[in-house]
This record gives structure tokens, sequence and C-alpha cells, in this order.
């Protein structure tokens, strides 16, 4: 869009520069046409230069619906067309004086103010397409950005995984009579159950009941060194 700006302001400013042409072509016939005095000279370059400021207005000025936007655009028609007919006849009047014979004198100022009239139109066509870019990227510059939806916001924050939490074992506490009892068995080996019951001064079923619970340990598969068995014998 911003490209199409330029670009068309690059050529509106072209348009304009032919317009000119046109209106400086207008003005030095009407001033050699006239009397050989300022006052005559002025009032012959005026129709050009009024036609001149009228397009420059309808140009730049944005033209609205309404009864004002049709008489300014009747009140251009008849400025144009003012401008016209003054500078036709002090035109011709100068191709004739400066050797211009037939037709030639006569249809000059055709090839003048049919250039003018172009220019102008163009000129008031691109400058309503001007104004129509310009106000459309205003109006896309000034737009709010829309705010992000939680999809979006979720495909672009990555969730963060959580660590998993491992879950401890619960180690029971063993108790004080079977610690007992370990130490009365690796003290005697081989010695009976009644015997290692009283070194360990705990009854026979309970020292019988860790010895058991010794020997499941000592053979489980995590155990990396054989503990001392120790010999059961009957009581």
């Amino acid at each position: 869009m911003h490209e199409d700006l330029k670009r068309l302001k690059r050529i509106g400013w072209a348009i304009r520069a032919v317009f000119a042409l046109g209106i400086a072509a207008s003005l030095a016939g009407n001033v050699l046409h006239a009397q050989d005095n300022p006052i005559s000279q002025a009032i012959s370059a005026w129709s050009p230069l009024a036609l001149l400021l009228t397009v420059e207005l309808i140009s730049r000025v944005p033209v609205r619906r309404g009864t004002a936007s049709y008489a300014r655009l009747a009140a251009t028609a008849v400025i144009a067309g003012i401008a016209a007919w003054v500078s036709y006849w002090h035109m011709a009047g100068v191709a004739t004086r400066y050797g211009e014979t037939d037709a030639s004198p006569y249809l000059l100022p055709f090839s003048v103010d049919g250039l003018i009239v172009v220019a102008s139109i163009s000129l008031v066509e691109i400058g309503g397409r001007i104004r129509s870019l310009a106000e459309a990227a205003a109006k896309v510059a000034a737009a709010p950005v829309p705010a992000p939806t939680v999809i979006e916001v979720a495909e672009e924050i990555a969730p963060v995984p959580a660590a998993k939490k491992t879950s401890a074992k619960r180690v029971t506490p063993r108790p004080v009579s079977a610690d007992k009892v370990a130490k009365a068995a690796a003290k005697l080996p081989g010695a009976p159950v009644a015997k290692i019951a009283a070194k360990a001064g705990v009854s026979p079923s309970t020292a019988r009941r860790h010895l058991a619970a010794l020997r499941v340990t000592d053979a489980s598969p995590t155990s990396t060194q054989p503990a001392e068995k120790p010999h059961l014998t009957a009581a």
C-alpha cells in the first residue's frame, strides 16, 4: 500500500508539471496579445492563473457529497470555460501576428486548452486516489491489534514439563528387639534360639521371628554380600 501511494504521488507531480506547462503556454499567449502596458497584461494573465488555482483547490481538497460540492464543481467548470474562451482568442491572435496562416491560428489554441483540460481532470482523479489510499493506510495503522487467544498463547508458550516426583520408599524402623537379636546371633553363631533369646533379653518366640526376618533379608537379591546366617537349632 505504501509503494502504491508513493507511485501515485510521483505520477501526481508529473501531471502537475504537464498542467503547469499548459498554463504557462496559455499565460504567455495572453500576455503577448495584450497591449504593451502592465494593466492590460495583468488582466489577460488573470484567466489562466484563476484556472490554475481552481484546479489546485479541487485536486487537493476532498470532494464531499452535497450541494456545496456540486456548486464547487459548477464554479470550476465556469472558470475553466472563461479561461478557455479568453485564452483561445488571445493565442489565435498571437499565432496570426507571428506568421501562422489559414486554419493554423484557430487550431493551435485547441492543443493548449485540450492539454490543460486533460491534465486538470487527471490531477483531480489522481488526487482522489491518493486521498483514498492515505485514509486506508491511516485506518490500518490505527486499527487495534487483536489480543491473542488462549490457543495461540498455548501454542507460543510451550508447557514446562513438571519434574517427576519420585516416590520414596517408606522405611519402617526396625524394632529395638530385632537389633538385639541380630547382635546376639552374630556373637553366638550356631547357638540355639533359646540361648540367643536369653542373650538378647527377649522371648524365644520373638527371637525366632526376628531370626526368620533376618534370614529372608539376607537371602534377597539386593544384598551385595552374603550375611552370616545363624544356625537354628531346636530349643
